[in-house]
């Protein structure tokens, strides 16, 4: 088999890449809309030029947030708001054009000391005035384009300064006309396309206008430290666990002298206690990049995927001092040792992914992007990829319809486990892959967006010096189910990649012949909608499937943040049209916030009509849970014969959308996030829906022996019998058949349903894996849930630590099980569930006899009271106060 070896390092740098020392400019900014102010930018910026009459402005931020929050415009989250909010395609760009203000304090430098102002990111245009004076002398245009300006010589004496900035919005704003990316030509600038609207969001009016990104000011000496990249070599094949060889770590970093004379000094930094360093001599006004010789990192502390073992992470600081000892600039640095390899699988005509010589068999989700408004924060994205490691996921892949991620978004990343694969900013809905009556232009136009290769090639080789030190990047791709141009293309992959990273795949579209071939010959992805769960065993997809996903719906206390009360009505299934196709009644508000209502509603209705919304959502949640375990499992199931990976489309929505997504926008995890927690268990048993086969799926490095699966049934009532028990092993990373159920589960099933308990147990009776299933009847329904009893459970609550909670459950033997409950951690004053929490388990079973333990993790805030609700398809709700 061909091998491509990805040496790998990783490190996350600090958010902001600050140096000696920085701050941001975040607070305390004024702006107005362009056709309310007649001054130029020297008037505005000169600190005389009173601001009265000027409103408060959010930066980092866009237009329309700061409309929002001075109260100009509705929540656009909310019901029908949106449409409400004047789209920038109907008033014009001069409409969402504004000026934005910030005075500070910044003493003027001393001799040999350097000011910069640093922008992470502006959409779309925009020009720069600090105290009177122009600061970029060259336009500043494009979203994904960092800039830094010395403005040394521009700060006033007096130590009061004053920053101005006009941005413009992208230069063709496309028509949301209800096409994926609307009219398409929103693509012909260089920022996201999901503005103009999608299948799972309606348009953003302003289009993402504004200082969007972190603006700080940095102060060094004569010589700037930029873009450090850090690359790591891992040799062979190694384990989680007991004594390393070497490995291999190599540095560099970009040094600007901004002064008018040569500077000497000593570029190092050090690690383990041993110092690096390289002497070195920039010219005056010029920029050089230096390598530092490589270090051999002695019994190394390795970075792994999630599940597979520990995220270690070095800390360290590069730093150039002069030869005089001054420190003129560092950056603090934190990476993982890690290499990743790619090899085709010949068996599935698809890739594999290794990491430190082990192949990993890949459960990733797609990403959008953390709030359609880019209203980011480290606390979001901390929580957002917490739930992604909860899920037992270990890749997040960001959809070439947005952007490349934050380093805040990384950095969560490379502390929790999940590899990245990173889309650059193409779709093949935009940028021409089909036929599109809703696009304004042709294929072939559409084919060559956007109009400025040259921007595109500048912004994907500043993001790449952005990113590539995170342990978590793993992947790079050229766009969302198409190739960039070939002019981008060839460049981007032969020479711009090889040159600043080398040292991870390029795969050309997200649906590449390169990443896999179904036995057909080609590669796509799906399906998208709901299936019933033995497809998931039964029918092939694609062997490294970049998207297959379902549907997503929350539970009632999620529909209520965003749907108004009067529009909180249930979809109604009315039958099927005349090509077969589920039909149903949907109320209009559900319908713009993307109901996906094919074929969801007929998955319900086996549980019983839905007597009103809040039974319609408590039963989806059960739809949910079995759809997304069903699709794992099934992915599992054929690990390493019909896949190497599987991505889901998709784990989260960064708008009130009800469709693809394990939590809702408020950050309230729904029943997908758990079914798929449980089928994605690294070490798992599980039930084949289709055959009645029990397989154990072993996703670690070590052969797992001397374990027993226990396969219990319970009727209604709550009454057991034992399916099987047996000592059995599995092979590391592969997948074993048991024996099949079948016979048993249908008997046992046929007259009301029936529920089907698998665990493994070590040889010290810990239970490992704990999988739940409940059946149908003979006729496919679960006429014996609506008839069961109730069952009272015995709950107490534990403060583990200040953040942590433990939760007892106990459901006396007399009972019948007690089925799918929910556990919600509630401030106690308000009964209102604290988001975001983290569960271990939630969604649980209890059959009679038993108790489980769940762990809640949470912030807490002084002053609060907190309490936990326990509610269940035959448990009424019950609050119990932490004491």
């Amino acid at each position: 088999m061909k091998k491509l070896s990805l040496l790998f390092l990783l490190i996350a740098t600090c958010s902001l890449g600050f140096s000696q020392s920085a701050y941001e400019l975040n607070s305390d900014w004024k702006c107005l809309p362009l056709k309310q102010v007649k001054a130029t930018g020297e008037q505005i910026s000169a600190t005389g030029y009173t601001l009265s009459g000027w409103k408060p402005a959010t930066v980092p931020g866009t237009v329309l947030t700061t409309m929002l929050n001075n109260k100009e415009v509705p929540d656009p989250f909310f019901g029908m708001n949106n449409q409400k909010i004047p789209d920038i395609y109907v008033t014009g760009r001069d409409y969402y054009t504004y000026w934005f203000v910030k005075d500070f304090k910044e003493v003027f430098p001393a001799s040999g000391q350097q000011v910069w102002l640093n922008f992470r990111g502006i959409n779309y245009s925009c020009d720069i005035f600090l105290n009177g004076k122009k600061v970029n002398k060259t336009p500043y245009k494009g979203m994904f384009l960092r800039r830094a300006f010395n403005i040394s010589s521009l700060l006033n004496r007096d130590g009061k300064n004053r920053l101005a900035v006009i941005v413009y919005p992208a230069d063709v704003v496309g028509d949301p006309n209800g096409g994926q990316g609307g009219d398409g030509t929103i693509a012909r600038g260089v920022a996201p396309q999901y503005t103009a609207g999608w299948d799972w969001i309606r348009p953003i009016r302003d289009r993402n206008t504004g200082i969007w990104d972190k603006v700080y000011i940095e102060k060094t000496g004569a010589v700037k430290l930029k873009n450090p990249h850090v690359i790591t070599y891992v040799p062979g094949k190694r384990t989680t666990r007991g004594q390393q060889q070497p490995a291999r770590i190599r540095m560099s970093a970009e040094l600007e002298n901004a002064s008018s004379v040569k500077v000497e000094g000593v570029l190092s930094y050090t690690l383990e206690g041993q110092k690096i360093s390289a002497k070195v001599s920039i010219p005056a006004g010029q920029s050089t990049e230096v390598q530092l010789p490589d270090f051999e990192l002695k019994n190394p502390r390795l970075w792994w995927p999630n599940g597979y073992g520990q995220q270690e992470l070095y800390k360290t600081s590069i730093q150039f001092t002069q030869s005089n000892g001054q420190l003129s600039d560092q950056q603090a640095l934190s990476f993982g040792v890690r290499e990743i390899q790619t090899e085709w699988n010949a068996t599935t005509s698809s890739r594999e992914i290794l990491v430190n010589g082990q192949k990993i068999f890949i459960k990733g989700g797609n990403w959008i992007i953390s709030d359609a408004m880019l209203r980011f924060s480290q606390a979001r994205y901390d929580a957002e990829i917490r739930y992604h490691k909860d899920m037992n996921l270990n890749l997040i892949r960001i959809w070439g319809g947005a952007l490349v991620e934050r380093p805040e978004f990384y950095d969560a990343c490379d502390r929790n486990g999940l590899l990245v694969m990173q889309d650059f900013w193409m779709s093949g809905d935009c940028n021409g892959r089909w036929q599109d009556p809703l696009k304004k232009e042709d294929q072939w136009t559409r084919r060559q967006y956007p109009d400025d290769h040259h921007l595109f090639l500048e912004s994907a080789t500043d993001m790449i010096k952005m990113v590539r030190n995170h342990a978590s990047l793993a992947i790079w791709c050229g766009g969302n189910e198409i190739t960039p141009p070939d002019d981008i293309l060839i460049p981007l992959r032969d020479s711009i990649l090889p040159k600043l990273d080398g040292t991870r795949w390029f795969v050309d579209y997200s649906n590449s012949d390169h990443m896999s071939l179904n036995n057909l010959g080609g590669n796509g992805d799906g399906p998208y909608t709901i299936q019933p769960v033995h497809t998931f065993w039964e029918n092939r997809t694609f062997p490294f499937n970049s998207e297959v996903g379902s549907v997503g719906v929350g539970d009632y206390e999620s529909l209520k943040r965003f749907i108004p009360e009067k529009n909180l009505i249930a979809p109604e299934y009315t039958g099927k049209d005349k090509q077969g196709r589920a039909v149903e009644k949907v109320d209009s508000v559900w319908t713009y916030h993307t109901y996906d209502g094919v074929g969801y509603e007929s998955f319900i209705l086996p549980y019983g009509k839905p007597d009103d919304v809040k039974d319609f959502a408590n039963k989806a949640q059960l739809v949910n849970y079995d759809q997304y375990r069903g699709l794992i499992e099934g992915f599992s199931a054929h690990m390493w014969s019909w896949y190497t990976g599987v991505i889901i489309w998709k784990t989260q929505n960064p708008w009130t959308s009800t469709r693809g997504q394990m939590y809702d926008y408020y950050l309230d995890p729904n029943a997908c996030l758990y079914g798929l927690r449980a089928g994605s268990e690294m070490l798992h048993a599980m039930y084949n829906p289709a055959d009645g086969m029990v397989m154990i799926a072993n996703n670690g490095f070590e052969q797992r022996r001397d374990l027993m699966l226990v396969a219990t049934s319970y009727d209604m009532k709550g009454k057991s019998k034992l399916l099987n028990q047996i000592f059995c092993y599995v092979e590391p990373s592969a997948v074993k058949k048991i024996s099949s159920l079948k016979q048993s589960v249908e008997a046992l099933s046929a007259e009301e349903g029936s529920f089907l308990s698998l665990q493994l147990l070590d040889k010290d009776k810990k239970v490992l894996s704990d999988n739940f299933y409940w059946m149908a009847d003979q006729k496919g329904n679960y006429s014996g849930l609506n008839k069961m009893k109730k069952a009272e459970l015995k709950i107490s609550l534990r403060q583990l630590e200040n953040n942590k909670i433990e939760v007892n459950l106990f459901n006396p033997s007399e009972n019948p099980v007690a089925f799918f409950n929910r556990v919600s951690l509630v401030d106690q004053a308000t009964k209102e569930r604290i988001l975001p929490a983290f569960y271990d388990q939630n969604y649980i079973s209890l059959p009679p006899g038993t108790e489980k333990k769940i762990i809640i993790e949470y912030r807490p805030e002084n002053g609060k009271s907190y309490g936990v609700t326990v509610s269940g398809w035959n448990v009424d709700a019950v609050y119990t106060g932490l004491k």
